[in-house]
């Protein structure tokens, strides 16, 4: 679903000290509390209180010109982006986060503070903090985000786990993402309730938690599209599913909702949904809406009796 080919953010002004810039940067991600006995940024390293549970760790890359078109776009939706889709990885596992280190990487000139106020949204607003991370000069801006993450209790939720006579859930309706980039690109502006799906996406971290209290046996985040992401959770748990519905966002095409990706909702299958529904009633969450069940073949993977194909976002490497 991202965009390509779009240019270097042009030069803007003077290079500026690294030392200035990280200080004002500082201030800019450094606006959470820390808690007693930890150290974020401002040294050679951070250090953090110990972890409860099981380790999370995952790192995704946002590079300007693939995931973000600034023709259309502010810098600071890469930002928000790139902390917002790490984190995501850690609601796929029933995680909560920890905290998070950020590289950027960018040709001088980049407006930096822009880009770290985009970054300092999403970490606010998903509770990880920035506590650390390296500033360097390259061709093009990128976001490199390493997001640290606990499962307290029980185990982590993975995508390999899925069984025969599971049924599959999703979080909320698909393609919203999507159809916002399609409507950014027809005029709509960035107030646009699509539009801010897209420059702005949610993890769902309240319900990826939920889910893992409620005994799901495997999940993942659809951050590629349905047709990629499950049938890639199909293959590592080896088997096959029969999808009987599919939810579309309102504004949204059935293409969007299969292959346009970006979505960020929690595809999770259960033996118990009773004890699905219930967790997410009792916890004040949407419903997530069942869309088929898990099925022993291999072979058999269909969307309304067709086959679903693997359509969705895949980088050209």
């Amino acid at each position: 679903m991202p965009a390509s080919n779009f240019p270097p953010v042009p030069f803007q002004e003077p290079v500026r000290r690294e030392d200035a810039v990280l200080e004002r940067i500082a201030a800019i991600v450094g606006r959470h509390t820390i808690p007693s006995g930890e150290v974020h940024i401002g040294d050679d390293a951070a250090v953090l209180a110990p972890i409860v549970g099981e380790t999370l760790i995952s790192t995704d890359v946002a590079v300007l010109g693939v995931h973000l078109d600034t023709s259309l776009f502010p810098l600071e939706d890469l930002g928000f982006k790139a902390v917002a889709s790490a984190v995501s990885d850690l609601a796929a596992m029933g995680g909560r986060p920890r905290a998070a280190v950020i590289a950027v990487s960018s040709p001088p000139g980049t407006d930096l503070e822009e880009l770290h106020r985009g970054i300092a949204d999403a970490a606010a607003m998903t509770h990880c903090p920035i506590v650390g991370g390296d500033l360097t000069r390259s061709r093009d801006v990128s976001v490199a985000v390493t997001v640290i993450g606990e499962t307290p209790g029980k185990g982590s939720v993975l995508r390999a786990d899925a069984r025969p006579g599971d049924t599959i859930f999703v979080t909320g309706p698909l393609g919203r993402s999507a159809a916002g980039l399609r409507r950014r690109r027809e005029g709509a502006p960035l107030d646009d309730p699509l539009v801010v799906a897209h420059r702005r996406p949610w993890p769902r971290l309240a319900e990826g938690l939920a889910a893992r209290h409620a005994g799901v046996n495997a999940m993942m985040d659809l951050s590629d599209g349905l047709g990629l992401d499950f049938n890639r959770l199909a293959d590592a748990s080896r088997v096959g599913f029969v999808l009987t519905e599919l939810p579309v966002a309102d504004g949204a095409t059935e293409a969007e909702a299969i292959g346009g990706g970006e979505d960020y909702e929690l595809i999770m299958t259960t033996a118990d949904p009773d004890r699905l529904l219930d967790t997410f009633h009792r916890r004040g969450l949407s419903t997530p809406i069942a869309i088929g069940l898990v099925v022993r073949e291999v072979g058999v993977r269909t969307l309304k009796g067709a086959p679903l194909e693997r359509a969705g976002w895949q980088h050209e490497l």
